[in-house]
């Protein structure tokens, strides 16, 4: 039962099998905060860089609009085509700017993940509508990190504002009284100004909330053993599949054998290459082996066992013997008996003699 219940616990990193199929369903990680950094800071760069141009031509349309507003015909042909040519002019002004803002828009989104072409999110699904659900998806620990996100974007935007502001406080009392060909400089400058420190705030808001949507992600997409089984067969004993298992398995059979060596009554060793670790009850048949390795391994079962005062004695024929002839919770082979009860009853007297 124990062994089931390991198997079905979802512990084990994703295969690539399982990300491309989450790619193909549209289940990628995203954070929305990076889309908007993009978008922000492509809006940013774009004023800095047009604002000049977009100004000026728009300043041309609308002056000349205005100059020559007593002139311009006001039948419904004359303003359908005033308008059309406003629009194309106001369009031409613009157009570049915007359509670099959206190339940064849709880069936002590129650089976290793959383009994906999946209607899989249109269908319909009952959960989405669902009030149990949804009460779910507003208590949870997304919507909660959301929410403290949230006031932690407005406390420190709030804040970089009034540092920004509390210094030009003087001079904001008098720009009321100057026209406003004088105050379009300042406001500019200024707004630039603001934007910046907003984006390099926003950037490490960005930053933290991928990795946060990275983190939630991969945990969702990790697997059982049991399911990494049926994938296997699936894919007819893939060797990178079958690796991995055998990797899982061992690093699982590791961690038990680690966690039986305190309870053993000896550890046999030789002295560093084999390590074979006896456990021995009065009324057993003979000596279990609850933990056996060679090199690294065996002076990591070393390591424990002088860790919880288990004896070590350095035998090697004998801890060559036993590594070669007996597994893991199995009782020692008969025709070792005679030496492991030697070892058994030294360690034995040993622990009389310092009074345990």
């Amino acid at each position: 039962m124990a062994e089931q219940s390991e198997d079905n616990e979802k512990s084990e990193d994703p295969t690539q099998k399982r990300l491309d199929e989450a790619l193909q369903r549209g289940d990628v990680a995203k954070s929305q905060e990076v889309s908007t950094w993009f978008v922000l800071a492509g809006g940013t760069l774009m004023l800095m860089v047009f604002s000049g141009s977009m100004g000026t031509g728009l300043k041309s349309t609308f002056t000349g609009l205005i100059a020559n507003a007593h002139q311009i015909p006001t039948d419904g042909a004359s303003l359908v085509r005033l308008s059309s040519r406003i629009g194309v002019e106001v369009l031409a002004a613009v157009a570049i700017p915007v359509l670099l803002v959206a190339l940064f828009a849709v880069g936002g989104n590129v650089i976290q993940h793959r383009l994906v072409w999946s209607a899989e999110s249109l269908k319909p699904k009952f959960s989405k509508i669902s009030p149990v659900s949804g009460l779910k998806r507003l208590f949870s620990k997304v919507a909660l990190v959301n929410f403290a996100k949230g006031i932690a974007k407005i406390a420190l935007l709030g804040t970089v504002m009034a540092m920004l502001l509390w210094p030009e406080r003087d001079r904001l009392d008098t720009l009321v009284t100057l026209d406003v060909a004088a105050i379009l400089p300042f406001v500019s400058v200024f707004a630039l100004k603001m934007l910046g420190f907003v984006v390099v705030i926003m950037a490490f808001i960005a930053a933290a909330d991928f990795f946060f949507q990275y983190r939630q992600w991969f945990e969702k997409q990790k697997m059982s053993l049991q399911e990494i089984k049926e994938e296997f067969k699936q894919t007819d004993g893939d060797p990178m599949v079958k690796a991995r298992i055998r990797r899982i398995r061992e690093g699982r059979m590791r961690k038990r054998m680690m966690a039986a060596v305190p309870e053993a009554s000896v550890v046999i060793m030789n002295p560093t290459h084999y390590a074979v670790a006896l456990k021995y009850d009065r009324g057993d048949n003979a000596p279990v082996c609850v933990a056996k390795g060679l090199d690294a391994i065996a002076l990591k079962i070393r390591e424990v066992a002088e860790a919880h005062n288990v004896p070590v004695v350095e035998n090697p024929p004998l801890a060559r013997a036993l590594h070669a002839s007996v597994e893991i919770d199995q009782e020692i082979p008969a025709d070792h008996y005679r030496a492991v009860a030697e070892v058994i009853g030294y360690v034995m007297r040993l622990r009389r003699g310092l009074g345990h």
